[in-house]
Parts: C-alpha cells; structure tokens; sequence
C-alpha cells in the first residue's frame, strides 16, 4: 500500500509531468503554426534527394545539380544529356507500404514484448508505458520537425544536420517523390516519410532497456523529446543524406556529390540499414544513461531474474519478422537487393543464435534461451548495416562472430567496468552494431560474395577498392557515432535528470514503478 507521503510524491510527479507535457504540446503547436510560412514550396517534378547506401531522402531544396554548361571545343558544341524522368512502381510502393507497418510491428509489440520480459513483474507496466509513449511522441515529433532536420539540406551545416524546410512535413504531397537506389525510379515521398519514422521510433526505443528499472516516466517523456534533436536526426542526416542515383550518375558531379551529402556518407562509409544511426547510436546513448541515473538499488547485491522468459521468446520472433522490413525495406526497392537484404536478415540471425548457445555451452555448460535469444538480436543487429552489401555466406560468418562477442560483452566486460546496462543494449546493439559496421566493410567485396559498391558514373557495376580503404571508411563512421551520440547523450541525460530528477526514489524503485507510477499491476 502506498502511505500518505508517496501519494504526495506522486502528485508532485503528476505535476512535473503536465509542466512537461504542456511545454512540449505547446512547442508542437508552435512548430505547426510556423511551418506553413517556413516551408519550401515544392519544385514542380523535381524529385527530393535519396539517402545513402541503406535508406534514402530528399527534397526540393537539395535538387539533382543541374547539368554542366554545354563545353566549346573545336567548334563542337555537345549537348546536354536529357533530363532523366522518375517513375514510381506500385509493386516498390507496395512493398514499402508492408515494410513500414513490419517496422511498427517490431516495436509494439515485438520490442516491449522482448524488454518486458526481461523487467522484474513490478515494473512491467512501466516498461510497457516507456516504450509506447516513446513510440507515440517519436512520431508526433518526425512530422513536425524531425524528418526536416534528418532529411532536407542544412546550408551551412549541411554536413551534420538538414534544415527546417519541410517543418510541419511542408511541402510533402502525395504527388512528391523520393529516388530509390535505380537511376530513374522512386517512390512517393509521403511513403518514405513514414517508413523513416519507424526508424526515429524504435531508435529512441531501444535505449530505454539501459535505464529500465530506475528511470521516471516523466524523464522518458522528456528524453523523447530531446535525444532524437540532438543526436538521432542529425546522425540519420550524416549517414543517409545524399545526392541520389541520379546525380551521381553523372561523372562530372562527383565532388559536388561528395561536398553535398552528410559527414558519414561523404566518408565512403556504408550503412545499408541503420547499423550506426539505430545500434551503435542507441547502444551509447543507453550506457550513458545508465551512468548518469546510476545503477539500480538491488544491482549486485541480490538476483535479478527475467520475469516471463515467454515473452521474451515471443518478442523476439516478433523483432526478427519485423527487421525484415527494416533491413530489406531499407532497398526501397522490390528487387534482388531486398530479396538479399531479406536471405541476410534470416541466417546471420539464425547464426548469432547459434553462436552463442555454442559459447554458453562452452563456458558456462547450459545453453540458455535467453542467450540464445540474446545471440539471434545481435546477428540481426550485426547484419543491419550489411544486409544489402553481404553475401550469405558472408551474412552467417558475421552472426556467428558478433555472438560470443556480445556475451562477453554482456557478462565480462559489464561485471569489468560496473555499469547497470539493465537488459544489455549497450552490449548487443552498441558492441554488436560496431561488429557489423566494421565488417560491413569486409564482407561487401564481390571476392568474398559480397554484393559490391554501386558505381552509378560507370553505368552502375558493382565495384570494391580494397579492404584497408574501406574499413577506414567504416572506422571513421563509427568514431564520429560514438563521438557524437556519446556527447549529445551525455547533455541530454543531464538536462533530464536535472529538470525531473531522473529516477525514481529508492521506496518507489523497491516497492516497483508500475504501482508507484501507473497505478497499475500487470498481473493479479
């Protein structure tokens, strides 16, 4: 039973949460008002710049450069190429359609499933709130601003974040088209904003199973708010901004190509699904938490059990149905990319599954399911930046690597340093999202199976310079994402636990936040 003072306490939380609440509906109302007046005007036909190798945006204010001026020599003028006309198939819409509500899938239910499994029954209520009101305000917020800033040009800034061009999703109509990874072809734009939603979404998601337990639901809301400004958008902005197929088709664009696309992708870095915008981001962001809140009250001095295991199993079959369309979704196109993209997604999960329950056996003699499961999320977390650029046989070698590094990562390394990462994220999708990027680097060369690199200027063969090129490229694009999302987190966490406090007060965390906070058991 809660006694008078914890009643008090939570109204004096009720009432931190609506001043948040208020401030963030009236920041929306505000972003809506404005983004009429602030918005780009479409460009008739001009298409919206695609992302980089993995997803693709664009708009109107980061047209396809114009043609090069007609060169005299020898009194022969060439003429300009014509323009390449877009065109948008109902079977890649369609697909994207199914893609997009795949990815929804993967996170309600299939995320709070698989980390409301893993919480203590007290707090199962509170996890399940935590990831649907993330969810909830991530979508709000990407139609308001944040697919703006993740993909429209940013001017000066460019290289690291887009600009406000299509605040309040201005100028975006069902008439409006985004470039695939095909010359030539594309689809509605209205489409790709939402399947990028889901990508905010379940991003910001993750990283509330580094701070599970402990964390006041009005310090997610503020976090939900905040996080994706500061660190999501932008990452997504530096990885998948671009010029598009187009463009890049032309040889003579090829500097201009370079300086107008974001930090990541001017690197020569691959990212076909989001293995540095979505893992490695979440995973920093989920370790810092957990050092800023601190670790839980009970954390090492008395066993902390998965709940229901059940719904653990169940929500990972749900997640890996749901990457499906993450990681083969990410093609934009119905074709044999998505059809390798969607073979990856299958066996280097199957092989992280393996992998571990090999090394728990080993090491610890029982195979477990929660390992296992465990391994099966760290191949489809170590194949997302892969899954269009890896062979099959190069997707399996991946999972059947990143397993046994993630246990370690989850037993070894977490009792070494300290830390409370409460169901891990830091060591499956930071320790596993760096595994894939690196060797996305090796597995994509065509010696090894790999797919190649499109070279659009050469009529789009696939091509491959070497390892050593293309492994610095990932390095640099998993250095600048632990840099950014490790800073830009660190404000963020602070900024949350110095507005709401944080976390929740030790009697609240002891007795379980889903009564405390919700007022609610999920069980009776």
């Amino acid at each position: 039973m809660l006694n008078k003072t914890s009643r008090l306490d939570r109204l004096s939380l009720w009432g931190t949460g609506l001043k948040t609440g208020m401030a963030a509906i009236a920041a929306a109302v505000m972003f809506a008002t404005l983004s009429p007046a602030l918005a780009q005007q479409p460009t008739a036909e001009a298409p919206p710049v695609v992302e980089a190798p993995a997803t693709a945006p664009a708009d109107a204010a980061a047209p396809v450069e114009a043609a090069p001026e007609a060169v005299v020599a020898e009194e022969v003028v060439e003429e300009a190429a014509p323009a390449v006309e877009l065109t948008v198939d109902k079977g890649d819409t369609t697909w994207m359609l199914v893609s997009t509500v795949l990815v929804l899938l993967m996170i309600i239910p299939g995320l709070a499933l698989f980390y409301g499994g893993l919480v203590r029954a007290k707090n199962m209520i509170s996890l399940l709130s935590q990831v649907l009101i993330v969810t909830a305000i991530g979508m709000l917020a990407w139609v308001g601003w944040g697919y703006s800033m993740a993909f429209t040009d940013g001017g000066g800034i460019n290289s690291f974040v887009g600009g406000f061009s299509k605040l309040g999703l201005g100028g975006v109509t069902t008439s409006t088209m985004v470039e695939s990874f095909s010359v030539g072809v594309a689809i509605p734009e209205i489409v790709f904003v939402a399947f990028q939603m889901t990508f905010a979404c379940i991003t910001t998601a993750l990283v509330l199973g580094g701070v599970a337990e402990r964390a006041k639901f009005w310090g997610i809301v503020l976090f939900a708010i905040l996080w994706p400004i500061v660190v999501y958008y932008p990452m997504a902005h530096m990885v998948w901004w671009w010029g598009g197929p187009i463009m890049a088709s032309d040889p003579a664009n090829a500097q201009a190509l370079v300086d107008g696309a974001g930090l990541i992708w001017s690197f020569g870095a691959l990212d076909f699904a989001g293995g540095t915008v979505v893992h490695i981001n979440s995973g920093v962001a989920a370790l810092v938490g957990a050092l800023i809140l601190g670790k839980r009250k009970s954390y090492k001095s008395e066993p902390i059990r998965p709940h229901n295991l059940t719904f653990t199993l169940i929500g990972t079959g749900l997640l890996w149905v749901g990457w499906v369309g993450f990681n083969a979704g990410s093609n934009l196109e119905s074709n044999g990319y998505a059809g390798l993209a969607l073979i990856n997604t299958f066996v280097a999960t199957a092989a992280g599954a393996v992998s571990w329950g090999l090394a728990e056996a080993i090491f610890k003699k029982k195979p477990s399911l929660l390992g296992m499961a465990s391994g099966a999320v760290a191949g489809l977390v170590a194949i997302t930046p892969a899954a269009g650029f890896a062979g099959p046989m190069g997707a399996i070698v991946l999972g059947l690597i990143v397993g046994p590094i993630c246990l370690f990562a989850c037993s070894g390394l977490k009792n070494m340093l300290g830390y409370d990462d409460s169901l891990d994220v830091f060591g499956i999708h930071g320790v596993g999202g760096i595994v894939g990027a690196i060797g996305t680097g090796i597995v994509v060369a065509p010696q090894l199976g790999g797919a190649g690199i499109v070279d659009y200027a050469n009529g789009g063969v696939a091509i491959y310079s070497d390892y050593v090129t293309q492994v610095i490229a990932q390095l640099k694009g998993v250095g600048v994402t632990l840099v950014w999302s490790g800073v830009g987190s660190a404000i963020v966490w602070t900024i949350v636990k110095l507005v709401t406090g944080g976390r929740v007060k030790e009697d609240t965390e002891e007795e379980g936040l889903d009564l405390n906070e919700h007022g609610e058991a999920a069980y009776h």
